[in-house]
């Protein structure tokens, strides 16, 4: 998961605080947080917080399969 911020430049496009591996024509999901200006503390907070997720989602994780599900979850339908 990378978080970034996004700049407004119409009603269908944003500009990126920087660039993400992704293809033209590639598509991707995006959240939004959409309200008051936040303070710089929390700022900081959000950010240490998506710092401290980035390991559990970098390169170095392993690629699980489905062989390795132990036990499944019944109410779980791709």
């Amino acid at each position: 998961m990378i978080v970034l911020k996004a700049k407004v430049v119409d009603p269908t496009h944003l500009e990126l605080s920087k660039p993400i591996q992704a293809s033209c024509g590639e598509t991707i999901l995006v959240s939004l947080m959409v309200g008051a200006p936040e303070s710089a503390e929390r700022q900081d907070w959000l950010a240490l917080s998506a710092e401290g997720l980035q390991p559990a989602y970098g390169d170095s994780e392993p690629e699980y399969t489905i062989k390795m599900v132990r036990e499944s979850n019944p109410e779980y339908a791709p």
